[in-house]
């Protein structure tokens, strides 16, 4: 069915390499706006706000998910899985964690916090690093120890 459409996608092992990048440019957009409604208080930068975090909210979730359901089958040492999957994984799962408090948080008080709106951006800035942090792990995985797969041969050469 993708063949055609995504072509890619039929040299990944499972779907978590997709959706991952989802969650990190929503979140990190969602602290970007709340930081700039917290300099400037305008209704527009809050609701864009709220939307980007109820959007990498829900991509965090199929970001872990797919991860969590891909781990078991990825092929690394068992050194590799320690010390990188396993740190990678708590990162991550942390990060769904906040970002699900956080949206909770933001749709009671209506978008942005008015007490403890501080404490809610510093907690976003802690949650976008470690988010960052992981997705590094992650990268790590991939790049130095072929965790994606060997989809293509070394070296690649350019074709057209």
């Amino acid at each position: 069915m993708f063949e055609n459409l995504l072509p890619g996608v039929q040299h990944l092992q499972n779907i978590h390499p997709v959706v991952v990048h989802f969650p990190i440019a929503f979140l990190t957009g969602a602290a970007l706006f709340y930081v700039l409604g917290l300099i400037r208080e305008r209704a527009f930068l809050a609701s864009m706000a709220f939307t980007l975090l109820l959007m990498g909210a829900l991509s965090a979730l199929a970001a872990v998910g797919t991860g969590l359901y891909a781990g078991p089958g990825v092929m690394v040492s068992r050194s590799v899985r320690e010390h990188l999957l396993e740190v990678h994984k708590k990162l991550m799962i942390t990060t769904l964690f906040l970002s699900l408090i956080l949206t909770a948080w933001a749709a009671a008080a209506h978008q942005f916090p008015r007490k403890g709106r501080l404490l809610f951006v510093l907690l976003l800035l802690i949650m976008v690093g470690m988010m960052s942090v992981g997705a590094d792990y992650g990268a790590r995985m991939v790049y130095d120890y072929n965790a994606g797969g060997s989809a293509c041969s070394q070296p690649i050469e350019f074709t057209r």
